[in-house]
């Protein structure tokens, strides 16, 4: 029995690569989130033609969960780095506020990590990274609802969550996939479990010359 549960545990254990990879993916994000609320209302402006439609810009701000689980694979990597990212936001002077950008960042995390959870930390593609993506969304949209968007209901508030969970699985989902593949292969992350994992995949199949 020993035996069995030894790999998974040692399979879990963090690295000092994984935490300083992780708090790097977190920082790059803060300054991301950051970043995009510079732009977010005169794009939003445009793109509420059709009211709740700005959503669609909220995917930029679920990429740190969804990112870092994916390369370092280790229970709590979502978490973490969303957390990190939303309270560096928020000390760089986000206009959301305090509350308003770390409660959100809470609940971006869990919902981040709740993918990978019910896969058992055991399955990486692009489709769990997709579905981490979209409730990363949803928990963020619950949080800046409950803070904010109270007075949104009917078709608005419609929009508001199909366009958050839209932007959520292809931009924190399948974008962030497709950079994590770019980054394994340069081999950047060959000391991390992702890096690892994309080398042993694109490893030819040497076939058994007594088959």
């Amino acid at each position: 029995m020993n035996q069995s549960v030894m790999p998974s545990r040692h399979r879990f254990r963090w690295s000092v690569a994984d935490i300083t990879v992780t708090a790097v993916i977190a920082v790059a994000s803060g300054i991301v989130f950051w970043a995009i609320g510079f732009i977010y209302a005169p794009i939003g402006s445009v793109l509420d033609i059709v009211p709740g439609a700005s959503d669609l810009l909220n995917g930029f701000y679920y990429i740190a969960g969804p990112l870092a689980m994916i390369i370092v694979r280790k229970p709590g990597a979502a978490l973490f780095a969303e957390m990190v990212a939303s309270v560096l936001e928020a000390l760089l002077g986000s206009q959301w506020g305090g509350a308003g950008t770390v409660l959100p960042g809470l609940l971006q995390g869990l919902g981040a990590e709740l993918a990978f959870a019910l896969c058992a930390y055991g399955v990486w593609n692009m489709a769990v990274t997709a579905l981490s993506g979209a409730l990363s969304a949803l928990g963020g949209f619950t949080a800046s609802w409950m803070l904010y968007g109270m007075g949104k209901s009917g078709l608005v508030l419609t929009v508001s969550i199909v366009c958050n969970v839209l932007s959520g699985a292809v931009v924190a989902g399948v974008l962030m996939w497709v950079l994590y593949r770019g980054l394994a292969g340069t081999g950047a992350l060959e000391r991390l479990a992702g890096g690892r994992a994309a080398v042993k995949a694109a490893a030819p199949v040497v076939a058994d010359p007594e088959a």
